[in-house]
């Protein structure tokens, strides 16, 4: 055996004698069970070889089979290491069995790390993440691989695109961010997230598929078989990528985002919105839309609770603006992060610094809506590469009575200043909440709504 292979194989018997398969006590109750097996069998041979004496070249034989030319102790021992060394190996093959219906055939991942990858994520905090665009599934791809109790609530007002043909066309809302948050949280083979994300080509014509991304015809067409019911459909599409987590709208109803500008212009549509500078507020039509049930829900239980990143007005904001999430927002007890954005977007952010950001989010919400706001640590005024995008600059803190706490930290990706890496993201998350967690265990205080 390889070095390597040596060392693969301790580590697997560390993960299987470890703490969060939860097998150890399994294996124990089967092995008092085997004992008392072994023990009845003991008996019976030991009544057996009073009531039977062998004589004659019989006796030698059963004598080298039952081994008692060696003293008791070294017999007992030999016996005991024989009978683990077996019991382990038919333990594994079992598992082996069991598990292989259940694995890929370019799986190579071993059948302990599997194992554990399961259950150490459905140990992991209950996170709720609100947002849409690139932003949400950059987040997600990075807390996935901390806990499978996680609930990205995407907002459904985008008009352009893909999106918005069939929202045109079939009513129903829009699919786009959604879409990018199932593959993002999918644990189903790669070949089928980039079916779910390819996209038709061809000129836009209002009756072809040129445009449209399958993974968009998918959801809408699982709406239809839902019979309409949006939300239904969003919950079988979890099913169909094997989603690590759950990916629900924010709203099942269709809404369109308004924009008043500083100059008092008002701007209809978020594909229009987010090409426009000078954004002053941000509303939904029609006003009355309910949050899903989902959503709702998935707040209410949540151990942490993720705004952003993302656009501010067009991506993060849509989601707020429903009363339902609000209300569940603020009577959460869960500890309350905004993500703000690595860079400023030319239009809708240009020129924007953190404190900005932060008073954006809180005068469509509520004051004191997040308890902490992360931001990258190595934030400057310099231009970056893409067009008319800046870092946000710090400024801080911004107006208000109790502005949140400031996290900063390296969150950015090294490989595109503009954006967050997904597993410095989700790691600076992780240590707020469990810096947090240990200062409210400390205080013995939370927050009550």
């Amino acid at each position: 055996m390889t070095v390597r292979r040596r060392l693969t194989a301790i580590a697997g018997l560390r993960r299987w004698l470890g703490s969060s398969i939860g097998i150890k006590r399994w294996l124990a109750v089967v092995f008092v069970g085997e004992l008392g097996l072994a023990l009845g069998g003991a008996f019976a041979l030991r009544q057996l070889y009073r009531d039977v004496v062998i004589t004659g070249p019989l006796q030698s034989v059963v004598s080298v089979i039952t081994l008692q030319f060696l003293p008791y102790i070294v017999r007992a021992l030999i016996l005991a290491v024989l009978g683990v060394g077996v019991f382990a190996f038919a333990s594994y093959r079992v598992l082996q069995v069991l598990m292989g219906p259940y694995r890929s055939e370019d799986d190579e991942q071993p059948l302990v790390e599997l194992i554990y990858q399961k259950r150490f994520l459905a140990r992991g905090p209950k996170i709720a993440a609100l947002g849409g665009g690139h932003g949400l599934s950059t987040l997600l791809r990075g807390l996935k691989e901390h806990t499978s109790n996680l609930t990205a609530i995407v907002t459904v007002a985008d008009d352009g695109g893909s999106s918005g043909k069939l929202r045109d066309q079939l009513g129903v809302p829009a699919v786009g961010d959604i879409r990018n948050c199932l593959v993002a949280l999918a644990d189903a083979e790669p070949l089928m997230s980039e079916l779910f994300q390819y996209r038709f080509p061809g000129e836009e014509a209002p009756t072809s598929l040129a445009g449209h991304a399958i993974g968009n015809l998918l959801i809408a067409a699982m709406t239809a078989v839902e019979q309409g019911d949006f939300e239904e459909g969003v919950r079988r599409m979890n099913r169909v990528l094997a989603v690590r987590g759950q990916v629900v709208p924010a709203t099942a109803t269709p809404v369109v985002l308004h924009a008043a500008l500083r100059d008092g212009t008002l701007v209809d549509g978020q594909s229009r919105i987010a090409r426009t500078t000078g954004v002053d507020s941000v509303w939904l039509s029609p006003e009355d839309v309910r949050a899903c049930e989902d959503a709702l829900e998935a707040i209410a239980e949540a151990d942490i609770i993720v705004i952003g990143p993302g656009s501010l007005f067009t991506s993060i904001l849509p989601s707020l603006l429903l009363p339902d999430i609000r209300q569940a927002l603020a009577a959460s007890s869960a500890l309350r992060i905004y993500v703000c954005n690595v860079a400023t977007q030319a239009g809708e952010t240009e020129g924007f610094d953190l404190a900005d950001h932060v008073e954006v989010l809180e005068r469509h919400t509520a004051e004191g809506i997040v308890d902490i706001v992360l931001a990258n640590n190595r934030t400057t005024a310099t231009a970056l590469p893409a067009g008319r995008r800046e870092s946000v600059r710090l400024r801080w803190p911004p107006a208000g009575p109790h502005p949140a706490r400031l996290v900063l930290d390296d969150i950015v990706d090294p490989a595109s200043p503009i954006h967050h890496d997904p597993e410095r993201l989700a790691a600076a998350i992780l240590r707020i909440a469990e810096r947090e967690g240990a200062a409210r265990r400390r205080n013995g205080v939370a927050r009550t709504a």
